[in-house]
């Protein structure tokens, strides 16, 4: 008779996650300082209107974040990504002008968020598509190519309005080359360098995962799209070259966009520089698990924080995630 194989006792792994406590020392955690909850402030004041491709998820109006907003920081929320939502489409033109408009909804739920909630970081998305006729990122020549100096200085000017408003945090997600430098620069000029930061949307692809959130901030193209500036799924070099780029030019956070797909990225750039890492769980990745979930395929808690738990282990620290209330309810149970 054949002995039989027996593990060297430095092979034996049972033993060292046999109970709770040894599970939780070799594990990592997400904690409710992690998450960053992505909201939609509508320049309806009082809107409070349902995201149909976006299930569960809503414009908001000024009027009515502390509806939003109160039971969320009570469960512990510490930092909202903003976006602006432009019904008004008499109010778009060629450069996104009222994108730094003091009545942009932005602006206004900027200021309205810095006196109501004093301790709640408040980053905002900046960003042009929202604001322009043709729903593109940046400003446009003639024959419709990207005129990215132009687009750069005006991507700054947003910027200012919006730290002058009450961002504690600006995050460019134009993908215009040298916009964190240019952002970086007009923070200097206006003496707002020393308190606000920048997180930089550096590996941002050009995904077909970002169709529900077009439709949630009105910002879809009205012709082409956005391959020329957003990073083609495929080139990791390219990737690598925009990181390193944005921390050269002063970003003081990097971000992964989208995040499951991409997580190699999210290790890469956990490992290439010293800042935190940022992971967006974007609209279509929110919508493949909720509406997976509904089907019965599997439980919906479960699957989201198997999905946080992954991108954490890959090397984030920031988790943007549309389902932040979930998870804050679960951690809360938990505790």
């Amino acid at each position: 008779m054949t002995d039989s194989f027996s593990p060297a006792p430095n092979h034996r792994l049972h033993p060292g996650y046999s109970h709770d406590v040894l599970k939780i020392w070799h594990s990592i955690s997400i904690e409710a300082s992690d998450l960053i909850y992505p909201i939609f402030i509508s320049d309806q004041d009082d809107a409070h209107e349902e995201i149909k491709s976006l299930a569960g998820q809503y414009r908001w109006g000024v009027n009515r974040l502390k509806e939003l907003l109160d039971p969320l920081v009570r469960d512990g929320l510490r930092a909202v990504l903003i976006f602006g939502v432009l019904t008004d489409n008499s109010k778009k033109d060629l450069k996104g002008s009222f994108a730094s408009s003091d009545e942009s909804s932005v602006i206004r739920g900027l200021k309205f968020l810095r006196a109501t909630y004093p301790s709640l970081l408040l980053m905002t998305d900046v960003c042009l598509c929202a604001y322009t006729t043709h729903g593109h990122c940046g400003i446009l020549y003639e024959d419709n190519t990207i005129n990215n100096q132009v687009s750069i200085d005006r991507i700054a000017a947003v910027s200012v309005a919006y730290a002058r408003a009450g961002a504690h945090v600006i995050a460019p997600s134009d993908m215009m080359d040298g916009r964190i430098g240019a952002i970086r620069a007009a923070l200097t000029a206006a003496k707002l360098e020393h308190n606000v930061a920048i997180m930089s949307y550096a590996a941002k692809f050009a995904s077909c995962f970002y169709g529900p959130f077009r439709d949630a901030a009105a910002s879809g193209m009205s012709f082409g799209d956005r391959t020329c500036y957003q990073l083609p799924p495929t080139a990791r070099g390219l990737a690598l070259r925009a990181i390193d780029r944005d921390v050269q030019e002063g970003a003081d956070f990097i971000m992964v966009k989208p995040g499951g797909p991409y997580l190699d990225l999210v290790r890469d750039a956990a490992e290439r520089c010293n800042l935190p890492i940022a992971i967006y769980q974007v609209s279509g990745e929110y919508s493949m698990l909720y509406h997976a979930a509904q089907a019965g395929a599997f439980k919906l808690e479960s699957a989201v924080m198997e999905w946080l738990m992954g991108a954490k282990r890959a090397g984030a620290k920031l988790l943007i995630t549309y389902y932040a209330p979930m998870v804050l309810q679960l951690l809360k149970s938990s505790s």
